[in-house]
């Protein structure tokens, strides 16, 4: 058999990972110069930039006026956590979970917190739970965006605008790619590490005014940790949400922020950042409807993520194959791209059925994602070459 021909055109830019993801374009060290290093966090200047960061994602997103934003510890996972140790409890809860996030919060909700009127709504990678059957009088607890599955949920037209319960919404890899309702959403969490492609450990929280209701008349059974606490003597702890971070941030990954902020702005603000996502969409798309040995996991066309793009192989050698084979399968087309240097981390998810995820967030440009797919079928067919 012929040895396949290496490609004549390579990505500029081969970071496809789906956290942290690629900086944006024109990104270099120079652009922290200004980071205010060595100052206190607490110092007027450092509050400045922390208010400036919050009040560029406000006015970016189009957060109402009326929800609060706060920087917080750990990432995505710290603001997730840091709400359902505060809010559950109160009322009945349902857990939606069709990718390892998710499950992962099923997890905290039934096996940290032990609670018990508790109703998971699950489906298999690939697919979406019967989002009517989530229950608007009951807590929901759900990811917009599944980043291991890349299958997302198409709007918020399944919550209840006259709900009783609190809606929780992991939108780490959804904010700023795809428009959220705000109206249906009570808290939404995220971090700067995924399309904004900044710097991780720190997570953004932003609640609704029924939240800070939930927060300030409901006091939980179980002791919460210092960076957890959103409430003092009873009250909310406002000063979080102005300036006043829980713990010590860091003020270059604050500068960084403030930087993807300004870059955002500078393609067209939240709309601008849509179009580039699903325009990076429409290559892979494109690519699929005309390749006959791959697909997307997601099973419907309009739950396939614009973000995490999520690929399973389908040609019959492959799939003839056991599990366990076909992971170190495409784990070899992974390690052939990365050897080459035209895409790195583009390995699907641990927990994820094998095949490939690539990150189409505003970041990555169009022409690198046209380059790498004809990459993919040169990988493709040289560890084909192998098993045929």
């Amino acid at each position: 058999m012929s040895v396949p021909v290496k490609p004549n055109t390579r990505p500029a830019y081969p970071n496809f990972s789906s956290g942290p993801c690629a900086k944006r374009p024109g990104w270099g060290p120079a652009v922290l110069s200004a980071a205010l290093v060595g100052r206190s966090h607490r110092a007027k200047p450092a509050r400045a930039r922390i208010s400036k960061l919050v009040t560029m994602t406000r006015d970016i997103l189009g957060v109402p006026d009326d929800y609060l934003i706060a920087i917080v510890p750990a990432s995505d996972t710290g603001a997730v956590e840091m709400i359902l140790w505060s809010v559950l409890g109160a009322r009945g809860i349902d857990v939606l979970a069709w990718e390892s996030f998710g499950r992962g919060w099923v997890n905290d909700v039934v096996q940290q917190l032990k609670l018990k009127d508790v109703r998971v709504l699950d489906a298999e990678y690939g697919s979406l739970p019967e989002l009517s059957e989530a229950d608007s009088d009951r807590d929901i607890v759900f990811t917009w965006n599944g980043t291991t599955s890349g299958v997302c949920v198409p709007n918020g037209d399944w919550i209840s605008d006259e709900r009783q319960g609190l809606t929780i919404c992991d939108s780490t890899s959804a904010v700023f790619a795809m428009d959220l309702p705000w109206s249906k959403l009570d808290v939404v969490t995220f971090s700067w590490q995924k399309v904004l492609g900044g710097e991780a450990q720190h997570g953004m929280l932003i609640i609704s005014p029924r939240t800070v209701q939930r927060l300030e008349s409901y006091t939980p059974s179980w002791p919460l940790p210092k960076v957890f606490r959103l409430t003092k003597g009873g009250q909310l702890n406002r000063s979080i949400f102005e300036g006043s971070t829980i713990n010590t941030p860091s003020m270059l990954c604050v500068e960084d922020a403030i930087d993807s902020l300004t870059w955002v702005e500078s393609v067209g603000g939240l709309t601008g950042a849509i179009s580039r996502s699903e325009s990076n969409l429409s290559v892979i798309s494109d690519w699929v409807s005309r390749t006959y040995w791959v697909g997307f996991l997601a099973e419907a066309a309009e739950h396939q993520s614009c973000t995490s793009i999520c690929l399973k192989i389908v040609a019959d050698w492959f799939t003839a194959l056991s599990e366990a084979d076909q992971r170190i399968a495409a784990d070899k087309i992974v390690t052939l791209l990365e050897k080459e240097e035209v895409a790195y981390d583009i390995g699907a998810y641990r927990d994820a059925p094998p095949g490939l995820r690539i990150w189409g967030g505003a970041t990555v440009e169009k022409y690198d994602l046209q380059a790498l797919c004809y990459w993919l079928d040169w990988a493709y067919a040289r560890i084909k070459a192998d098993y045929t």
